[in-house]
């Protein structure tokens, strides 16, 4: 039986320019909410969706000294997190979910809930999403692949159509999870779209990509390669091994920061989000 990827990147923080890209998209969202917005406390639940190192998305919040509680149903996959955030030292509430259905936590316990492409693993959806808006104080955040890019299309009909067996890929829709938000009481006051490179989004190593395709050109492969330097880890920059990560990464991001509108972006883009806010 094949091991989950999750397990190799427990170990192998070499994640792949496209998570890295994803990552720091995602991390200047939450910068430039955090400038708009008191944020304290933060509950990631679930705290996996994202490919590469699980359990590192929040790590942004915990830099600007808030508090981080992370949710995960997988008892292994947890005790791997609470060894790498030793190793980032910093602070984190790691719990162990039995099930989303319901969050064994009192209401409007956090500023901001929030997950990031993890509803299309998770049973009974409608449920965790009144529980996030119950537990959370102030904003509830959702993020989910964009199923009309180019890269989710080539994923879904050509590259990874097992996946989306063990997916349900109704929860793809913005749509209906704006809906079940404003069903549970929340309103809805952004939305949008990030992490918009000029690479399609397949979720899968490049040389992986290209062998799937058929392209066997070994200089295609070998540029490819850990041993062609081909190295690309969010850890090494958080840990302060690899300062200038963000920088070389966001050069890339031409097509983020371009001032068009989301819906233009959502063309290309590889996640589409929604941000809600919970009383007044």
């Amino acid at each position: 039986m094949t091991e989950p990827e999750w397990k190799k990147y427990l170990a192998d923080f070499n994640e792949g320019l496209g998570v890295v890209y994803e990552r720091f998209m995602l991390n200047g969202y939450f910068e430039r909410l955090m400038r708009r917005e008191w944020i304290g406390s933060v509950l990631e639940a679930p705290l996996f969706g994202m490919a590469g190192v699980s359990g590192i998305n929040s790590v942004c919040f915990a830099e600007k000294g808030c508090r981080v509680t992370l949710m995960d149903d997988d008892a292994e996959r947890l005790e791997g997190i609470r060894r790498i955030w030793q190793r980032l030292a910093a602070p984190v509430d790691l719990r162990l979910a039995h099930g989303f259905h319901v969050l064994p936590f009192e209401d409007a316990k956090f500023d901001l809930v929030w997950n990031f492409a993890a509803l299309w693993h998770v049973q009974d959806v409608p449920d965790l999403l009144r529980e996030m808006v119950r537990v959370s104080r102030k904003l509830v955040f959702v993020s989910m692949p964009n199923r009309y890019q180019v890269g989710y299309l080539l994923r879904k009909h050509l590259l990874d159509k097992d996946f989306f067996d063990r997916v349900d890929e109704s929860w793809v829709s913005i749509r209906r999870i704006k809906k079940q938000l404003l069903a549970s009481g929340a309103r809805i006051v952004d939305e949008g779209v990030l992490d918009v490179p000029p690479w399609p989004d397949t979720c899968m190593p490049a040389g992986e990509f290209l062998s799937r395709l058929g392209i066997r050109s070994t200089r295609l492969q070998k540029w490819f390669s850990d041993d062609a330097g081909w190295q690309w880890s969010t850890m090494d920059y958080y840990t302060g091994a690899d300062p200038s990560l963000r920088e070389r990464v966001e050069k890339y991001a031409w097509l983020d920061k371009a001032a068009l509108p989301w819906t233009v972006k959502s063309v290309w883009a590889h996640h589409h989000y929604v941000l809600a806010r919970v009383g007044r």
